[in-house]
Protein backbone atom coordinates (compact mmCIF):
# COMPACT_ATOMS: atom_id res chain seq x y z
CA UNK A 1 0.00 0.00 0.00
CA UNK A 2 1.58 3.10 -0.83
CA UNK A 3 2.54 5.03 2.77
CA UNK A 4 1.24 8.19 1.84
CA UNK A 5 -1.58 9.40 4.27
CA UNK A 6 -3.10 12.22 6.57
CA UNK A 7 -3.90 11.72 9.95
CA UNK A 8 -6.81 14.24 11.23
CA UNK A 9 -6.58 14.55 14.92
CA UNK A 10 -10.12 14.96 16.53
CA UNK A 11 -8.40 15.98 19.76
CA UNK A 12 -6.40 18.36 18.16
CA UNK A 13 -9.87 19.80 16.37
CA UNK A 14 -11.62 20.09 20.17
CA UNK A 15 -8.82 22.12 21.40
CA UNK A 16 -8.77 24.17 18.84
CA UNK A 17 -12.36 24.78 19.37
CA UNK A 18 -11.62 25.62 22.81
CA UNK A 19 -9.01 28.06 21.95
CA UNK A 20 -11.76 30.06 19.67
CA UNK A 21 -13.89 30.07 22.90
CA UNK A 22 -11.36 31.16 25.39
CA UNK A 23 -10.36 33.98 22.77
CA UNK A 24 -14.50 34.66 21.73
CA UNK A 25 -15.66 35.26 25.30
CA UNK A 26 -19.59 35.44 25.24
CA UNK A 27 -19.75 35.50 21.60
CA UNK A 28 -21.61 32.40 20.17
CA UNK A 29 -19.32 30.37 17.80
CA UNK A 30 -19.91 29.58 14.29
CA UNK A 31 -17.90 26.69 12.85
CA UNK A 32 -16.52 26.91 9.40
CA UNK A 33 -16.91 23.16 8.01
CA UNK A 34 -17.01 23.91 4.05
CA UNK A 35 -14.76 22.62 1.97
CA UNK A 36 -14.80 19.49 3.15
CA UNK A 37 -14.05 21.12 6.81
CA UNK A 38 -10.75 22.73 4.76
CA UNK A 39 -9.94 19.26 4.19
CA UNK A 40 -10.31 17.58 6.70
CA UNK A 41 -13.68 15.53 6.34
CA UNK A 42 -17.45 17.49 6.97
CA UNK A 43 -18.47 14.58 9.18
CA UNK A 44 -15.77 13.77 10.77
CA UNK A 45 -15.13 17.42 11.76
CA UNK A 46 -18.45 18.28 13.18
CA UNK A 47 -18.19 15.01 15.16
CA UNK A 48 -15.13 16.63 17.15
CA UNK A 49 -16.31 20.35 16.77
CA UNK A 50 -19.81 19.13 18.32
CA UNK A 51 -19.87 21.75 21.39
CA UNK A 52 -20.16 24.73 18.62
CA UNK A 53 -22.91 26.94 19.03
CA UNK A 54 -23.46 26.24 15.27
CA UNK A 55 -21.92 25.56 11.91
CA UNK A 56 -21.08 27.50 8.80
CA UNK A 57 -20.99 25.81 5.46
CA UNK A 58 -21.52 26.38 1.78
CA UNK A 59 -23.98 24.87 -0.25
CA UNK A 60 -27.33 22.36 0.72
CA UNK A 61 -25.25 19.55 0.63
CA UNK A 62 -22.99 20.39 3.06
CA UNK A 63 -26.18 21.63 5.24
CA UNK A 64 -27.76 18.17 4.31
CA UNK A 65 -25.24 16.16 5.57
CA UNK A 66 -25.32 17.78 8.91
CA UNK A 67 -28.90 17.66 9.71
CA UNK A 68 -28.91 14.16 8.52
CA UNK A 69 -25.63 13.12 11.00
CA UNK A 70 -28.12 14.51 13.82
CA UNK A 71 -26.44 17.87 14.08
CA UNK A 72 -29.07 19.98 15.59
CA UNK A 73 -27.58 23.54 16.27
CA UNK A 74 -28.55 26.28 13.03
CA UNK A 75 -26.34 25.87 10.02
CA UNK A 76 -25.30 29.08 8.61
CA UNK A 77 -24.96 29.37 4.69
CA UNK A 78 -22.35 31.61 3.87
CA UNK A 79 -22.88 32.29 0.21
CA UNK A 80 -27.35 31.97 0.90
CA UNK A 81 -29.48 29.99 -1.60
CA UNK A 82 -28.35 29.83 -4.68
CA UNK A 83 -32.31 29.84 -6.22
CA UNK A 84 -35.45 29.74 -5.10
CA UNK A 85 -35.91 26.26 -4.86
CA UNK A 86 -32.67 26.11 -2.18
CA UNK A 87 -34.66 28.81 -0.29
CA UNK A 88 -36.87 26.22 0.10
CA UNK A 89 -34.69 24.01 1.35
CA UNK A 90 -33.60 26.79 3.89
CA UNK A 91 -37.06 26.10 5.45
CA UNK A 92 -37.30 22.49 5.53
CA UNK A 93 -33.45 21.75 6.99
CA UNK A 94 -34.08 25.09 9.38
CA UNK A 95 -31.27 26.66 8.05
CA UNK A 96 -29.77 30.30 8.31
CA UNK A 97 -29.36 31.93 5.04
CA UNK A 98 -27.16 35.04 4.51
CA UNK A 99 -29.24 37.56 1.86
CA UNK A 100 -26.29 39.16 0.25
CA UNK A 101 -28.30 40.32 -3.46
CA UNK A 102 -31.83 41.36 -3.86
CA UNK A 103 -32.32 38.55 -6.67
CA UNK A 104 -31.78 36.52 -2.36
CA UNK A 105 -34.99 38.94 -1.07
CA UNK A 106 -37.31 38.08 -4.13
CA UNK A 107 -36.88 34.30 -3.37
CA UNK A 108 -38.33 34.61 0.46
CA UNK A 109 -41.38 33.97 -1.14
CA UNK A 110 -40.50 30.39 -1.74
CA UNK A 111 -39.61 29.72 2.34
CA UNK A 112 -42.15 27.43 3.71
CA UNK A 113 -41.56 29.13 7.20
CA UNK A 114 -40.34 31.91 8.77
CA UNK A 115 -36.54 32.14 9.05
CA UNK A 116 -33.52 33.19 10.62
CA UNK A 117 -31.48 35.20 8.39
CA UNK A 118 -27.54 36.82 7.95
CA UNK A 119 -28.11 39.91 6.01
CA UNK A 120 -24.34 40.58 4.32
CA UNK A 121 -23.41 44.30 3.90
CA UNK A 122 -21.00 45.31 1.77
CA UNK A 123 -18.26 47.48 4.60
CA UNK A 124 -15.50 47.55 1.78
CA UNK A 125 -14.14 43.90 0.61
CA UNK A 126 -16.59 44.48 -2.71
CA UNK A 127 -17.07 40.88 -2.67
CA UNK A 128 -20.58 39.98 -1.42
CA UNK A 129 -22.98 42.20 0.58
CA UNK A 130 -25.72 44.83 0.55
CA UNK A 131 -23.95 48.61 -0.58
CA UNK A 132 -24.00 50.63 2.92
CA UNK A 133 -25.94 53.51 1.29
CA UNK A 134 -28.64 50.73 0.93
CA UNK A 135 -28.35 49.55 4.21
CA UNK A 136 -31.56 51.23 5.87
CA UNK A 137 -33.66 49.99 3.15
CA UNK A 138 -32.73 46.47 3.08
CA UNK A 139 -32.44 46.04 6.56
CA UNK A 140 -36.38 47.47 6.47
CA UNK A 141 -37.26 45.25 3.92
CA UNK A 142 -36.22 42.19 5.62
CA UNK A 143 -37.61 42.95 8.94
CA UNK A 144 -40.62 43.28 7.49
CA UNK A 145 -41.09 40.44 5.10
CA UNK A 146 -43.36 37.74 6.40
CA UNK A 147 -41.15 34.87 5.89
CA UNK A 148 -38.34 36.15 8.05
CA UNK A 149 -38.19 35.33 12.14
CA UNK A 150 -34.75 37.25 12.53
CA UNK A 151 -32.69 39.14 11.53
CA UNK A 152 -28.82 39.33 12.33
CA UNK A 153 -26.34 41.23 10.17
CA UNK A 154 -22.90 40.47 9.14
CA UNK A 155 -19.68 41.75 7.30
CA UNK A 156 -16.39 39.81 6.21
CA UNK A 157 -12.94 41.17 6.78
CA UNK A 158 -10.59 41.87 4.09
CA UNK A 159 -7.10 42.90 6.53
CA UNK A 160 -8.08 41.27 9.94
CA UNK A 161 -4.79 39.09 9.59
CA UNK A 162 -2.47 41.83 7.96
CA UNK A 163 -1.10 45.25 9.64
CA UNK A 164 -3.76 47.22 7.89
CA UNK A 165 -6.33 45.70 10.06
CA UNK A 166 -9.76 45.87 10.28
CA UNK A 167 -11.07 49.51 11.58
CA UNK A 168 -11.58 50.93 8.18
CA UNK A 169 -14.59 48.52 7.56
CA UNK A 170 -15.48 48.21 11.77
CA UNK A 171 -16.15 51.48 11.86
CA UNK A 172 -18.37 52.11 8.33
CA UNK A 173 -20.34 48.76 9.28
CA UNK A 174 -20.32 49.87 12.65
CA UNK A 175 -21.81 53.05 12.23
CA UNK A 176 -24.79 52.16 10.38
CA UNK A 177 -25.11 48.36 12.71
CA UNK A 178 -25.08 49.14 15.78
CA UNK A 179 -28.36 52.04 16.23
CA UNK A 180 -30.36 48.85 14.70
CA UNK A 181 -30.08 46.92 17.62
CA UNK A 182 -29.86 43.37 15.71
CA UNK A 183 -26.97 40.70 16.14
CA UNK A 184 -23.54 41.34 14.60
CA UNK A 185 -20.94 38.71 13.13
CA UNK A 186 -17.89 40.06 11.95
CA UNK A 187 -14.88 38.34 13.75
CA UNK A 188 -12.95 35.40 11.08
CA UNK A 189 -10.29 33.59 12.88
CA UNK A 190 -8.07 36.55 12.81
CA UNK A 191 -10.39 38.88 14.47
CA UNK A 192 -11.40 36.91 17.14
CA UNK A 193 -7.38 36.56 17.83
CA UNK A 194 -6.56 40.05 17.45
CA UNK A 195 -9.85 42.28 17.97
CA UNK A 196 -12.06 41.59 20.82
CA UNK A 197 -13.90 44.48 19.74
CA UNK A 198 -15.60 42.38 17.17
CA UNK A 199 -16.74 39.66 18.51
CA UNK A 200 -19.84 40.84 19.60
CA UNK A 201 -22.86 38.35 18.98
CA UNK A 202 -21.82 35.44 16.44
CA UNK A 203 -17.62 34.89 15.15
CA UNK A 204 -17.25 32.80 12.57
CA UNK A 205 -13.97 30.67 13.26
CA UNK A 206 -12.54 28.65 10.57
CA UNK A 207 -8.55 28.02 9.81
CA UNK A 208 -7.81 28.25 13.24
CA UNK A 209 -9.58 25.25 13.98
CA UNK A 210 -7.64 23.45 11.79
CA UNK A 211 -4.71 24.36 13.67
CA UNK A 212 -3.07 27.02 11.04
CA UNK A 213 -2.74 30.75 12.34
CA UNK A 214 -3.84 33.11 9.96
CA UNK A 215 -1.37 35.56 10.44
CA UNK A 216 2.56 35.49 9.02
CA UNK A 217 3.67 37.21 11.82
CA UNK A 218 2.53 34.40 14.71
CA UNK A 219 2.51 31.23 14.64
CA UNK A 220 -0.06 29.03 15.92
CA UNK A 221 1.76 27.40 18.36
CA UNK A 222 2.48 30.85 19.96
CA UNK A 223 -1.80 31.06 19.93
CA UNK A 224 -1.69 27.59 21.53
CA UNK A 225 -3.29 25.89 18.33
CA UNK A 226 -2.60 22.14 17.55
CA UNK A 227 -2.30 21.15 13.49
CA UNK A 228 -5.22 18.77 13.01
CA UNK A 229 -3.97 17.11 9.86
CA UNK A 230 -0.23 15.96 9.23
CA UNK A 231 0.25 14.34 5.87
CA UNK A 232 2.88 11.69 6.10
CA UNK A 233 4.42 9.47 3.54
CA UNK A 234 8.03 7.87 3.83
CA UNK A 235 10.98 7.43 1.54
CA UNK A 236 10.65 5.27 -1.29
CA UNK A 237 13.90 5.39 -3.13
CA UNK A 238 17.33 7.11 -2.79
CA UNK A 239 19.99 8.52 -5.61
CA UNK A 240 23.33 9.99 -5.22
CA UNK A 241 24.49 13.32 -7.39
CA UNK A 242 27.40 14.26 -7.95
CA UNK A 243 28.32 17.99 -8.56
CA UNK A 244 26.60 19.15 -11.75
CA UNK A 245 23.83 16.60 -11.88
CA UNK A 246 20.43 17.34 -11.87
CA UNK A 247 17.36 15.94 -10.29
CA UNK A 248 13.66 15.84 -11.68
CA UNK A 249 11.37 17.21 -14.41
CA UNK A 250 13.20 20.71 -16.06
CA UNK A 251 16.31 19.99 -14.31
CA UNK A 252 15.82 22.74 -12.35
CA UNK A 253 18.04 21.54 -9.09
CA UNK A 254 21.46 21.29 -10.04
CA UNK A 255 24.04 20.13 -7.04
CA UNK A 256 27.25 21.73 -6.62
CA UNK A 257 28.11 19.14 -3.80
CA UNK A 258 27.69 15.72 -3.70
CA UNK A 259 23.66 15.43 -2.27
CA UNK A 260 22.33 12.44 -1.35
CA UNK A 261 18.38 12.15 -2.57
CA UNK A 262 15.22 10.27 -0.93
CA UNK A 263 12.65 10.31 -3.10
CA UNK A 264 9.15 10.54 -1.23
CA UNK A 265 6.10 9.36 -2.06
CA UNK A 266 3.57 12.56 -2.83
CA UNK A 267 2.95 14.79 -5.02
CA UNK A 268 0.67 17.37 -6.72
CA UNK A 269 -2.04 14.53 -7.35
CA UNK A 270 -1.99 14.32 -3.62
CA UNK A 271 -2.65 18.01 -3.22
CA UNK A 272 1.02 19.17 -2.81
CA UNK A 273 1.95 22.04 -4.46
CA UNK A 274 3.54 21.82 -7.87
CA UNK A 275 5.26 25.40 -7.43
CA UNK A 276 6.58 24.59 -4.43
CA UNK A 277 10.45 25.90 -4.71
CA UNK A 278 13.64 23.69 -4.00
CA UNK A 279 14.04 24.63 -0.09
CA UNK A 280 10.63 23.85 0.68
CA UNK A 281 10.68 22.58 4.42
CA UNK A 282 10.08 19.27 5.54
CA UNK A 283 10.20 16.86 8.41
CA UNK A 284 12.19 13.52 7.93
CA UNK A 285 13.46 11.18 11.21
CA UNK A 286 11.33 14.16 12.45
CA UNK A 287 14.64 16.71 11.42
CA UNK A 288 14.22 19.25 9.53
CA UNK A 289 15.17 19.38 5.82
CA UNK A 290 14.28 20.93 2.40
CA UNK A 291 12.47 19.66 -0.90
CA UNK A 292 14.87 19.59 -3.98
CA UNK A 293 13.49 20.48 -7.82
CA UNK A 294 10.45 20.08 -9.23
CA UNK A 295 7.60 18.58 -7.54
CA UNK A 296 6.12 15.52 -9.64
CA UNK A 297 2.80 14.16 -9.96
CA UNK A 298 3.83 11.21 -7.46
CA UNK A 299 6.61 11.99 -6.29
CA UNK A 300 9.21 15.11 -4.87
CA UNK A 301 12.65 14.59 -4.26
CA UNK A 302 14.01 15.62 -0.65
CA UNK A 303 17.70 16.45 0.24
CA UNK A 304 19.25 13.26 2.82
CA UNK A 305 22.68 14.57 2.53
CA UNK A 306 22.89 15.76 6.76
CA UNK A 307 20.62 12.73 7.32
CA UNK A 308 22.71 9.86 7.07
CA UNK A 309 20.13 7.79 9.14
CA UNK A 310 17.24 8.23 6.76
CA UNK A 311 16.87 5.66 4.11
CA UNK A 312 14.19 3.29 2.99
CA UNK A 313 11.15 3.48 4.50
CA UNK A 314 12.13 6.57 6.89
CA UNK A 315 9.30 8.96 7.88
CA UNK A 316 8.29 12.15 6.42
CA UNK A 317 5.58 14.72 7.05
CA UNK A 318 5.11 17.34 4.52
CA UNK A 319 3.13 18.90 7.04
CA UNK A 320 1.29 18.91 10.37
CA UNK A 321 3.19 17.63 13.27
CA UNK A 322 6.60 18.81 13.82
CA UNK A 323 6.02 21.00 10.15
CA UNK A 324 3.67 23.95 10.42
CA UNK A 325 1.60 24.37 6.77
CA UNK A 326 2.23 27.61 7.36
CA UNK A 327 5.81 27.18 6.77
CA UNK A 328 5.25 24.90 3.84
CA UNK A 329 2.60 27.35 2.45
CA UNK A 330 5.34 30.58 2.91
CA UNK A 331 7.88 29.17 0.81
CA UNK A 332 5.24 28.03 -1.61
CA UNK A 333 4.14 31.81 -2.37
CA UNK A 334 0.69 30.39 -0.65
CA UNK A 335 -1.61 30.07 2.23
CA UNK A 336 -2.15 27.04 4.33
CA UNK A 337 -5.81 26.97 3.42
CA UNK A 338 -5.17 26.48 0.03
CA UNK A 339 -2.95 23.60 0.84
CA UNK A 340 -5.47 21.94 3.46
CA UNK A 341 -8.68 22.13 0.82
CA UNK A 342 -6.65 21.07 -2.21
CA UNK A 343 -6.02 17.81 -0.35
CA UNK A 344 -6.62 15.32 -3.00
CA UNK A 345 -9.27 12.37 -2.67
CA UNK A 346 -6.98 9.82 -3.48
CA UNK A 347 -4.98 10.44 0.25
CA UNK A 348 -6.36 8.51 2.75
CA UNK A 349 -7.71 10.06 5.76
CA UNK A 350 -6.81 8.11 9.13
CA UNK A 351 -8.79 10.15 12.38
CA UNK A 352 -6.75 9.47 15.83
Amino acid sequence: MRPLLARISLDALTHNLEIARRHAGSARILSVVKASAYGHGLARAARALVASDGFAVLNIDEAVQLRQMGIEQPILMLEGPFDAEEMAACAEFNLMPVLHSPHQLEWLGQAGKPLQVFVKINSGMNRLGFALADFETVVERVNAHPQVAEVALMTHFATADEDFGIDWQWQRFLEKALPTGLPISAANSAAILRYPETHRDWVRAGIMLYGASPFTDVSAAEVGLRPAMTLQSRIIALQSLKPGEAVGYGLTYMADEAVRVGIVACGYADGYPRHAPTGTPVLVNGRRTRTLGRVSMDMLAVDLTRLPDAGIGSPVVLWGEGMPVEDVARAAGTISYELLCALAPRVALHEE
